[in-house]
Order: structure tokens, then C-alpha cells, then sequence
């Protein structure tokens, strides 16, 4: 991973609600969108520009089945973030 995706994805982080929904997501398998609205303070719509960033960041991932949009985290592009905060990095480098 580069400074340039790890900025873009800090970026998408950069909300707490976006956090705990990662956070959340990262330790469940999968939850629809009304299960997320039972732990989050925001109204639907905010909720559902939060879910959009999230996705378009890579960080979860959405699949719809009928009516209804489940996420997931993208448990590899979160582990790929941490291991880039966790090693040791050089000016010159990436």
C-alpha cells in the first residue's frame, strides 16, 4: 500500500460514525443497513452517505438481496491498512 491510499482511506475514516461502522463490521459477518441504524446517531439518509464512502473506499462491501443491501467489511483492505501504520517507514520510501 502507498501514502497515497493510506491518505485515502485514513480519509474515509475520518468520520467517528464511519469508524464504529468499520469497527462494527470488521467484528460481525454481515448486517443490513436497518441493523447498522440501531448503533449509529444519525438519521437514515446521513447513514446511508456514510454506507456509500465506505463502500467506494473499498473499506466494506454491499451485496443486495431483494429489497435489501447487507455489508460487509473488506477484512483484507483493513488488515493491508494496518500492516502499513505497523511498519516502520523511511523518508524515501513508500
Amino acid at each position: 500500500m502507498h501514502k497515497q491510499e493510506a491518505s485515502y482511506l485514513f480519509k474515509a475514516l475520518s468520520d467517528e460514525t464511519r469508524v464504529k461502522i468499520v469497527k462494527k463490521l470488521y467484528h460481525n459477518d454481515e448486517l443490513c443497513a436497518c441493523k447498522i441504524l440501531e448503533f449509529v446517531d444519525c438519521s437514515q439518509p446521513t447513514l446511508s452517505h456514510h454506507l456509500s464512502l465506505l463502500v467506494s473506499s473499498g473499506l466494506i462491501n454491499s451485496r443486495k438481496e431483494g429489497k435489501w443491501t447487507y455489508y460487509k467489511a473488506n477484512k483484507e483492505k483493513i488488515d493491508e491498512l494496518m500492516a502499513f501504520i505497523s511498519t516502520p517507514c523511511c523518508c524515501n520510501k513508500n
